[in-house]
């Protein structure tokens, strides 16, 4: 498949018969022009369809042969090397000169032979894992289109697909016929700064053109347990980290109401405004779910938004025997996150966004930009999304979800779901009287996160409780964290 070999071998006869090393020169400088044009010879080249099918079979049979070895027990979980071993190991540099498709395939082999095989059956680590076929076909896809989810006319399918699917998503929460918005953002993180920035719209609308200084100092409330983009959407908001309150969390991990009240009276005793109230359904540590229902009733007794950070556990809300850990997540006053690239296995990225009102978020986020949102197409409006979006270019991340859905159907989720609880439970009841194991609280996982120390030997009899903390982090940093997901162990 190397192009440049009938031109490498005419031009070292060539350079043989040609004084003063004129011909290697000459020789040189026509195999990099011929190098240059290697490229051209794909599509949308005239006559390139042959060598476009070529070059794709190539890097489909790498692809195949590296999902292949990542389901094999018997190989690595990852080819590791620290970064600078790595930047020396390979030429990762880019160059003025055009590579051959030849080199580009060699790339690629490369590229996955130092990747992680998150499909690996011993790859335990984050929280999302695994490799599900249906939803590699439908990225696949996805980038073969090659299209942006801002408007109906470049995504009609896509966009479709999104309103179906967020619809099908608010009947499962509970919402009155599925009425109300949303929209898929590349990630949790992203869709709780969405929660944040909408619930002060809802509360000061003037902010959006007048800013922060039309409005008085607020305060934002979650758990102490909960996830660190809480805070991360208020310093970005210009709200601040300091105006986020912390809550306490019961031994479990779950957030104390009658914490929250307190915070929330003496937050407005200093002069603060409430306006967000932030629950956690999964934490990411513990797995815990904040008790919705009274945390809903407070929010309503001192008019704060509530919402629901269902990142990690919202997708129990489709298991007919878990979902009661949700109670209460349809009175989010506002919204629930939700991702379904972390326990219903969805390829990364994919992050739903419910929002209960509808027209928030367009009145929140858009900009009228006639140039792109015109007001005189022959369709409903409503299906151009992307001026309630932040985003301009937004990537299609329904698709995956959508075609697994249409693969497992809705009890293949609640199937998948169940089994991973199952799973977790039973490691649970494996180690919690074995020696050498210490729960990190007491009472079964809440979540698919099981959460233990390990004690050496030597600390396994010691009486003194503050002396053992001590060297237990010096052994290990954190409990182990081991979480389950799609049938398999995941351990931070």
């Amino acid at each position: 498949f190397d192009l440049l070999s009938p031109a490498r071998a005419w031009c070292q006869a060539a350079a043989q018969k040609l004084p003063g090393g004129i011909g290697s020169k000459l020789c040189g400088r026509l195999v990099v022009e011929k190098k240059k044009t290697a490229i051209i010879y794909l599509l949308p080249a005239l006559d390139g369809d042959l060598k476009t099918m070529t070059f794709l079979q190539e890097v489909v049979d790498i692809l195949l042969a590296y999902i292949t070895e990542s389901f094999d027990r018997e190989t690595k979980v990852i080819d590791f090397h620290y970064p600078n071993e790595l930047l020396q190991r390979n030429n990762w540099e880019l160059q003025d000169e055009p590579e051959t498709l030849d080199d580009i395939l060699i790339s690629c082999r490369a590229t996955l032979k130092y990747a992680i095989k998150t499909a690996h059956p011993r790859y335990f680590n984050q929280l999302s894992t695994g490799l599900d076929m249906v939803g590699l076909a439908a990225d696949w896809l996805t980038s073969t289109a090659n299209t942006n989810m801002f408007t109906y006319e470049v995504a009609p399918v896509f966009v479709l697909l999104e309103y179906v699917t967020l619809k099908k998503m608010r009947e499962i929460i509970g919402w009155e016929d599925g009425r109300g918005d949303g929209i898929f953002s590349p990630g949790g993180a992203i869709s709780n700064m969405y929660a944040m920035l909408l619930a002060r719209f809802k509360m000061f609308p003037e902010v959006k053109e007048k800013g922060m200084s039309s409005v008085p100092r607020l305060a934002a409330f979650t758990s102490e347990h909960s996830h660190f983009s809480i805070k991360k959407g208020a310093a970005a908001l210009g709200i601040g980290t300091e105006s986020v309150i912390c809550i306490k969390a019961d031994e479990s991990g779950k957030m104390i109401p009658a914490d929250l009240e307190r915070k929330i009276l003496e937050a407005k005793q200093k002069g603060f405004v409430p306006f967000f109230v932030s629950a956690t359904a999964g934490t990411t540590v513990y797995g815990a779910f904040d008790p919705l229902i009274a945390i809903s009733d407070i929010c309503k007794k001192y008019q704060v938004w509530f919402h629901v950070d269902g990142a990690w556990g919202g997708s129990l809300i489709m298991s007919r025997m878990h979902k009661w850990k949700l109670d209460g997540v349809e009175r989010s006053v506002l919204k629930l996150t939700w991702n379904p690239h972390k326990m219903m296995a969805v390829p990364l990225q994919c992050s739903a966004l419910l929002v209960r009102e509808e027209g928030l978020m367009q009145n929140c986020n858009q900009m009228h930009a006639c140039y792109l949102f015109q007001q005189d197409k022959h369709y409903d409006l409503s299906y151009d999304t992307g001026d309630k979006a932040l985003q301009c270019g937004r990537h299609v991340d329904i698709f995956k979800l959508w075609l697994m859905w249409r693969a497992k159907g809705t009890i293949g989720f609640e199937a998948q779901i169940d089994k991973c609880l199952e799973l977790s439970e039973y490691l649970y009841n494996k180690i919690k009287d074995r020696e050498g194991y210490e729960m990190v609280f007491n009472g079964k996982p809440q979540h698919t996160n099981v959460c233990f120390w390990y004690l050496p030997p030597g600390m396994r009899y010691m009486e003194d409780k503050e002396e053992k903390k001590k060297r237990l982090h010096k052994v290990s940093i954190c409990p182990h964290h081991v979480s389950f997901t799609r049938n398999k162990m995941a351990v931070l």
